[in-house]
């Protein structure tokens, strides 16, 4: 993998064009969930990679929704950000709003979890504690089924990554959970620093 931004840096890049919360939180959470994927798949050398892919993945969508996978070529490349990562941020929208296919396994597991990680978000939320760390892959399963809970998080994207991974679609739910549940105290605190 090529070399990346600090991550200083790459926070940076995130918050000059990611001013909302909502946006900073998501950010921060497929980035902490890239890591753990890195790390429990055997691409712990391609771990910060991985993070950085995650952090930037939506750094055009605050601004340019309408444009989302296609203004963030131009954005990454202005901000240092080389070819590889560009294509795997691309490649999260693919039959969306981006042609870029996910390749490596890093782009089919962010195109897989980041609709879920949305959808978990949403479940925590509704949940006595506001924590992931508490739930379980049940309890989840019920909410994903449940088409009118967290509408905009779209199955058919989660169920497409789970099958561009080979894995079942539990085995999916799970290990984003497992991620999040591990991952849930250092995005807290990582957020705090951003008011999101």
């Amino acid at each position: 993998m090529e070399s990346i931004l600090s991550r200083e840096d790459a926070l940076a890049l995130l918050t000059k064009y990611n001013k909302e919360p909502f946006h900073i939180r998501h950010a921060l959470t497929v980035e902490a969930v890239m890591r753990w994927y890195a790390d429990s798949l055997g691409y712990g050398d391609e771990a910060d990679f991985w993070a950085q892919v995650g952090l930037l993945h939506d750094i055009d969508f605050e601004l340019y929704p309408e444009e989302h996978c296609k203004k963030a070529p131009e954005l990454l490349s202005a901000g240092g950000v080389g070819d590889a990562m560009i294509h795997a941020v691309c490649s999260h929208g693919y039959g969306i709003c981006s042609d870029v296919e996910p390749i490596h396994e890093m782009e089919k597991v962010l195109f897989a979890a980041d609709e879920l990680t949305g959808l978990i978000g949403a479940a925590a939320l509704m949940r006595p504690s506001k924590s992931c760390t508490d739930m379980e892959l049940s309890s989840l399963k019920k909410k994903f089924k449940d088409k009118k809970f967290a509408a905009g998080c779209d199955r058919e994207v989660i169920r497409a990554g789970a099958e561009r991974l080979g894995w079942e679609l539990d085995t999916l739910l799970d290990r984003t959970l497992s991620a999040m549940r591990d991952c849930e105290a250092a995005i807290n605190e990582a957020c705090a620093a951003y008011g999101a």
